[in-house]
């Protein structure tokens, strides 16, 4: 299964491909093409996604707005410039809370595309977004659909070819780059079929006419999965991808007036091979994040190039960034949309923590605020859409357009805004439900969201959590009802940990004793046996709080991260020191 997306507006890339020399591979079973990824244990996939760059808790409701405002880097890079602030100076400012609503027939007129994921979303001024490309029923795509922001309204456009009369342009494809310069959106490279593409092709967008470029110069290989972003409004910058037999980390650039490539020759360090990843221009820097590389690891890492402007004049080099606050998860197939003066890192898919070898799917946004210099993370007025990767998001004004994607399982078709709480858009959408891990039951990835007054949307997750732990709860639950379940698992636990049976007249205390115990301590003194209670301890003391109050319950559940999980096979290293927080506060109240 492979998949990428990226743009100038939009940058968004997935992969699911890895060497064919490794020795022992387990296939995914996803529908998409793919090819065989190397078996990892719990433990190494565990210290591949650790590694040694900071991953923060995952917290599936979470999703924010970025406000990624120009100011030179000065932590841990102080030498590296990243941007500039207004000459004035700068005043940190708080991000506003944004309000997911899934897009209806009332926003848009016309025929909307139909689902997919791999596919590119690009901008084109303030006017319209060009979806190109694709994958979706085993099947590449070349179709082109275009939204037109001033009549709300998508359509297909009948794109000619430069000098014929017939309607063509590129073959079908997905996992290629696009990138946008004034009223032109270029596309490189994809992959169709078994086969890797490394033409070049220009759309004008006022014309609505292809036209294959012939370039001269350091050619790139054929190759999917690479990202790229453009230079000002003439060169367009790619850099890394997969060639079908190894990861890349040569950076390109590409003049689209001269058609010439010229191959970058970068000196010092630079990061490891990878694709998947995405790629930013902010100023004079190209800003690199994520993405998978050798034996089929998945990487956090952010890195900035120098040097890729003329006006530069300096050596083109590398360097690694390491910003404080809450980074990012290790992760592929995410999209990074650029809106202003903003930043916005949504979704992607990662390894499934220290117990799982499982692919997991983020619908988290991730802050990289340039005025404090750090990672942040923002909480929306209510949930999120379902997690994905190989999706698109695009910025449109002050509100961004999230569309297709990929869950493991099922590709997407679906349309969400994201918006500001005072937009008019979000004062006509309704409370999702709670449980975020809804999927749809097709492959059209068009799953409704079901229409529920606010009182159901809380109880409904809270009835299956039950259910799922085998909790007789209906609504008008006593304690006690739930007290009997979570007595026998901690007292079972309470008596290996023991290592003897306990005394009746002693299972009480036990159990006291080990909630103390967790709410005390440090997440490097629980054993693994431990993780699986916690959880459930914890999901228990959820449903406890917020059974009898409904209210409380939608306003404050989905700052509760881990109450959707179904194991704690699913939590990471990273989780635990939050899981033990968040446990220990429900303790006290």
């Amino acid at each position: 299964m492979e998949s990428c997306l990226h743009g100038v507006v939009v940058v968004s890339l997935g992969l699911w491909v890895f060497p064919s020399s490794c020795s022992d591979f387990s296939v995914s079973p996803d529908p998409l093409p793919h090819l065989p990824a190397p078996r990892r244990s719990p433990l190494a996939a565990a210290a591949a996604a650790h590694g040694s760059h900071p991953a923060a808790g995952t917290h599936p409701s979470v999703w924010c707005w970025v406000q990624f405002l120009c100011r030179n880097e000065s932590r841990r890079a102080a030498d590296w410039e990243l941007g500039r602030g207004d000459e004035g100076g700068m005043q940190q400012l708080q991000p506003k809370q944004m309000h997911w609503v899934r897009a209806d027939s009332s926003d848009f007129g016309g025929d909307r595309p139909a689902p997919r994921s791999g596919h590119t979303a690009v901008s084109i001024g303030k006017s319209k977004v060009v979806v190109f490309g694709g994958f979706a029923d085993k099947r590449f795509l070349s179709d082109v659909s275009v939204y037109d922001v001033e009549n709300k309204l998508w359509y297909t456009p009948e794109c000619t070819i430069n000098g014929s009369d017939g309607q063509a342009g590129p073959s079908p494809r997905a996992f290629h780059v696009a990138v946008v310069i004034d009223c032109n959106m270029f596309i490189f490279g994809g992959r169709s079929g078994g086969k890797r593409l490394g033409d070049f092709w220009m759309l004008d967008t006022d014309l609505w006419q292809w036209s294959e470029m012939t370039g001269f110069g350091d050619l790139p290989s054929p190759r999917e999965f690479a990202a790229a972003s453009a230079i000002g409004n003439r060169k367009i910058v790619m850099y890394g991808g997969w060639d079908g037999k190894k990861w890349l980390s040569d950076v390109y650039i590409m003049d689209t007036m001269s058609l010439e490539w010229t191959e970058l020759a970068v000196t010092g360090s630079v990061p490891p091979p990878r694709c998947g990843h995405s790629a930013t221009m902010i100023e004079k820097r190209l800003l690199i994040f994520g993405g998978r590389g050798g034996a089929g690891l998945i990487m956090g890492d952010l890195w900035a190039l120098k040097g890729v402007t003329e006006e530069d004049n300096e050596t083109p080099g590398w360097t690694q960034l390491k910003l404080p606050g809450q980074s990012p998860s290790p992760r592929c197939g995410h999209s990074v949309t650029s809106g202003g003066p903003y930043l916005l890192l949504f979704g992607g898919h990662g390894t499934g923590g220290w117990l799982s070898r499982y692919d997991v799917y983020y619908n988290e946004c991730i802050i990289l605020d340039r005025v404090s210099v750090q990672w942040k993370r923002l909480p929306t007025s209510n949930e999120p859409p379902p997690p994905r990767a190989y999706h698109s998001m695009t910025s449109i004004g002050s509100q961004f357009l999230l569309f297709g994607g990929f869950d493991g399982k099922n590709t997407f078709g679906d349309l969400w805004w994201l918006v500001p709480e005072d937009d008019p858009i979000a004062k006509r959408g309704l409370a999702p439900n709670i449980d975020s891990n809804s999927r749809p039951s097709t492959t059209t990835g068009d799953a409704q969201q079901p229409n529920l007054k606010e009182s159901q949307a809380v109880v409904s997750p809270i009835i299956e959590l039950a259910k799922r732990l085998g909790i007789p709860l209906s609504e008008e639950v006593s304690i006690s009802s739930v007290d009997e379940m979570d007595d026998k698992e901690l007292v079972e636990l309470s008596s290996r940990l023991a290592g003897q049976s306990l005394p009746a007249s002693d299972q009480v205390a036990s159990i006291q004793v080990l909630r103390d115990h967790w709410k005390s301590s440090p997440a490097s003194s629980l054993q693994l046996q431990e993780l699986g209670p916690l959880l459930r301890d914890y999901q228990r003391l959820i449903l406890r709080r917020y059974s009898g109050n409904q209210s409380a319950a939608f306003h404050e559940m989905e700052a509760l991260r881990f109450f959707h999980l179904k194991s704690a096979s699913q939590l990471r290293m990273d989780d635990i020191p939050i899981l033990l927080r968040e446990y220990g506060r429900l303790l006290s109240t």
